[in-house]
């Protein structure tokens, strides 16, 4: 990972890879170096274990985690070539980003919806029963229609609480979203594949719900097969963005109470989250308390100090104290990937980063 600093010396800092099969959180003020710093954990976990990783890329910064920097040997850039990192979005030269709206579960469609069972209960029950049908995720719940086009068709040839609910798709402007998959697969269809490392650029939609329900029916596909026991690690960046304290909107109230229980129970089953932020109390306390590995970056707010060691009591005091006055690219790392808690200088990294500060023009 880099270099172990203690008592005027240093060492190779080494984690232990077995220790990923407990939920971590990576936390650092901006410019910190914390979106570098995850970018090491990646590439070491990529080429050190087989472990798969889905990242949730909110900002595009790992959108070039499968290229090598052109300073890397020739050997090393080709096994890390070799290791066939996919990357979605909406941008070339990635591979489109899509969200299958009919394989997803009902209470997911409700969410996207925004229809509520009570509130709502008229339209809701027209949907149960006009398109339900199995409500597991990656089984089609609209039968016949296969897609939110062919769905907002049906209703416009409907009678009038169908062309009601139609109405309800378009004022949303649901039948514009640009992340409907049609003929292509869902960016949950790609990661069950089974590729080591798929990185989900989030950063294209014009309508940020998009990047919601794409991530919701990643994480629900995800927990609906945590009985097959396939490790994945899960990787939040951003992860205030994505899995706030104060979730807004079904989709991300939906999102949330899935991460808890992800965080809660999916460590039996092989379902791991690494969760990075800047700003730690902005993420749901539910999902951090259950963290049992932490890198912790500069960390000016004295108030996020105290939070960061209220939540994880086996961190040194002394080193809590001290992250004010940490240096970019230095983090403490403790818990159970740790064989103690050890303050380390980064290493370098091997691919081409993104999220790095942008420089000012020069006269």
């Amino acid at each position: 990972m880099g270099r172990w600093q203690t008592g005027g010396a240093s060492a190779d800092a080494l984690l232990r890879a077995s220790g990923f099969n407990r939920h971590t959180f990576l936390c650092g003020q901006s410019g910190s170096g914390k979106t570098y710093a995850l970018g090491v954990l990646l590439e070491q976990l990529l080429l050190g274990t087989g472990l798969p990783l889905v990242v949730l890329d909110p900002n595009a910064d790992f959108s070039q985690l499968g290229r090598a920097r052109a300073e890397v040997a020739p050997d090393l850039a080709a096994r890390i070539a070799d290791l066939g990192v996919r990357v979605l979005g909406t941008r070339a030269p990635t591979e489109p980003l899509r969200l299958r709206f009919a394989t997803m579960p009902r209470a997911a469609q409700a969410a996207v919806l925004r229809l509520d069972p009570l509130a709502d209960r008229d339209e809701y029950n027209l949907f149960v029963h006009s398109f339900g049908g199995r409500n597991e995720p990656g089984t089609p719940v609209l039968d016949p229609p296969r897609t939110l086009d062919g769905f907002l068709d049906t209703l416009l040839r409907g009678g009038s609480d169908e062309r009601a609910l139609a109405q309800r798709v378009q004022n949303l402007g649901l039948d514009a979203w640009e992340v409907w998959a049609g003929e292509q697969p869902s960016a949950a269809e790609v990661v069950e594949q089974g590729g080591r490392a798929t990185v989900l650029d989030l950063a294209g939609f014009a309508d940020p719900r998009e990047s919601a329900a794409v991530c919701l029916d990643l994480v629900e596909r995800l927990w609906a097969r945590r009985h097959e026991r396939r490790p994945v690690l899960i990787v939040i960046d951003e992860a205030h963005h994505v899995c706030p304290a104060e979730p807004q909107g079904q989709v991300q109230k939906l999102l949330v109470e899935r991460l808890i229980q992800v965080a809660a129970e999916g460590r039996k089953y092989g379902l791991w989250l690494l969760l990075s932020t800047q700003r730690p109390s902005k993420v749901h306390e539910q999902v951090v308390s259950q963290c049992d590995n932490l890198v912790m970056m500069r960390m000016n707010s004295p108030a996020d100090v105290e939070d960061v060691s209220r939540l994880f009591g086996y961190l040194p005091p002394a080193m809590a104290a001290a992250a004010p006055t940490f240096r970019q690219g230095e983090a403490v790392m403790a818990g159970r990937f740790a064989p103690c808690p050890m303050r380390v200088r980064m290493g370098d990294r091997l691919t081409v980063e993104g999220g790095a500060d942008v420089a000012v023009p020069m006269a």
